[in-house]
């Protein structure tokens, strides 16, 4: 990809002044940044792509030592009754809510998000606390009828341990919220490694739970964050002190975590790739379905995993809405995310940038045709800033490079004929997270939600792939991982289950008749 010619550089805010606006909306949070801290991880920002902070990095030794203390918080955290443990949490919803502008304010400038969207996280991170909170008091097992006369047969669900949660730059703060809340209340405690490149986001929700846990009397260390690159990530990984591994991000680093997890006997929640479609049906709203389909791809700059990647659209209606899209995509506001009106913002970084032309370039060269978008926007005296034009290539088939997940705003689409080969087409990736069907057809709505349907762990009906809520569970199947995060029963994951069996009689029967007298 090149910088069109015809295109005015960008303006966008000074380093000087997102440095000022970081450190306002750290002060806010209780975040004090050491003078010269050594290691140190660069805290940049894509708007400019330029170092705002140098910020403390942890090794091997300070990651063990992180582990130690959560593991000795979870001492006395896990006998804590789980209403008392839910008000740490609530407190926590709290400070978010008063803190939702500054850490929004950190979230734009570290991820490059929009306002909306940043300020939509951390309300997701308060919607996740209102639900931890009413949890606290549905921790519940079940009752079972034994075989045995005068026995009671029952399970009961215990604290877990250490929580290790990875999390990615996308969703900075968000995905730690629907680890963190959901452990707290089940009575873990929690060793954070954030994303380096969103670390600023990371100090001050770590700050917000701390106070939340003292101003509740709890104890210290329930949430201890450590900004590591992925070798010293590898401690957490490793260490048998930490009871579950949560990961979020690609599916080679889920490839490498989950056997040295495994290999421990640990336990291990993945939340990987997206590679996400919709079926628009010839039935299909196609102005909802354009609306649906913007956001979902050209949102957050294409950099979310429940991006939509692939359009597999019917050939009666396929020109229409293309050329609809078209004009759409060519319309967007593409700049500074703290400029009114933007609506797409960078790409994270450079390597962001080059994945993103060599998908194009490789797409092109398996016979697609780009319809709108694929050029660098320039950032004036910003030369390591990446914004880039959402990008529409129609594909003559689903090649290689369609079944991999660039993350980057590339929609590919795809036509069909008849139902049964658009999911065919859709189920025919190795990624399985979030997919979403536009009809008006009763019928191809039931059958994309039936077993021989989507394959996905998240399916929609005439909405997008983006935007899932914190009442059900998050996650997907495949190459995804088969974690499930936030709502529903995905606490479940965060705990250990016992079965129990309680004697009442005067009598000993063995299960199954067994006489051993």
């Amino acid at each position: 990809m090149s910088t069109s010619p015809t295109t005015a550089p960008l303006t966008v805010t000074s380093t000087d002044a997102l440095r000022t606006r970081a450190r306002a909306a750290l002060d806010a949070c209780g975040v004090a940044l050491p003078a010269a801290p050594s290691p140190a991880l660069a805290a940049r920002s894509p708007i400019t792509g330029e170092t705002l902070f140098d910020f403390p990095a942890a090794g091997p030794a300070e990651v063990a030592a992180a582990i130690a203390a959560a593991k000795e918080a979870f001492a006395t955290w896990r006998t804590v009754p789980a209403p008392v443990r839910g008000a740490v949490v609530k407190r926590l919803g709290v400070l978010l809510t008063e803190h939702q502008a500054a850490i929004g304010e950190l979230i734009t400038i570290e991820a490059g998000k929009i306002p909306s969207e940043a300020l939509g996280e951390v309300q997701e991170m308060i919607d996740i606390c209102d639900f931890a909170v009413g949890l606290s008091r549905q921790l519940d097992g079940r009752t079972m009828p034994s075989e045995r006369p005068g026995h009671r047969l029952m399970e009961t669900w215990h604290p877990l341990g250490v929580v290790g949660v990875i999390s990615a730059f996308n969703f900075p703060a968000a995905v730690w919220s629907w680890n963190t809340a959901i452990a707290l209340v089940c009575g873990d405690t929690v060793v954070w490694k954030p994303s380096p490149m969103t670390a600023l986001t990371a100090a001050a929700c770590g700050a917000l739970l701390d106070r939340a846990a003292a101003d509740c009397g709890a104890p210290a260390n329930l949430n201890v964050v450590v900004a590591a690159d992925a070798a010293a990530g590898q401690a957490l990984v490793d260490s048998p002190d930490v009871a579950l591994v949560s990961a979020t991000g690609s599916e080679r680093m889920g490839a490498a975590v989950a056997p040295r997890v495994a290999a421990r006997f640990g336990k291990v929640l993945l939340e990987l790739g997206g590679n996400n479609a919709a079926v628009v049906a010839p039935s299909a709203d196609l102005e909802l379905a354009a609306r649906g389909i913007t956001f979902a791809a050209a949102g957050t700059a294409g950099q979310r995993c429940t991006t939509m990647r692939r359009l597999i659209v019917h050939e009666d209606v396929a020109d229409a809405l293309v050329e609809r899209l078209a004009d759409i995509f060519a319309g967007l506001r593409i700049g500074d995310p703290l400029a009114d009106g933007t609506l797409v913002g960078p790409l994270i970084n450079a390597t962001a940038y080059e994945s993103m032309g060599r998908a194009l370039d490789q797409a092109l060269a398996d016979g697609g045709e780009l319809v709108v978008g694929g050029g660098r926007r320039a950032a004036a005296e910003h030369g390591d800033a990446y914004y880039v034009e959402p990008a529409i290539v129609r594909m003559p088939a689903q090649t290689d490079i369609v079944r991999a997940e660039t993350f980057a705003p590339i929609l590919y689409v795809l036509t069909y004929r008849d139902f049964a080969e658009a999911v065919a087409l859709h189920n025919g990736v190795p990624q399985g997270l979030s997919s979403s069907i536009f009809t008006r057809d009763a019928r191809e709505a039931e059958r994309f939600m039936a077993a021989d349907g989507s394959d996905c762990g998240i399916v929609n009906v005439n909405i997008g792939t983006s935007g899932a809520e914190i009442g059900g569970a998050f996650g997907g199947e495949k190459t995804t991982g088969g974690g499930r995060e936030s709502g529903s029963d995905a606490w479940r994951a965060y705990m250990r289950r016992a079965t129990n069996t309680v004697n009442y009689s005067d009598d000993l029967p063995l299960a199954q008749g067994v006489n051993f007298a």
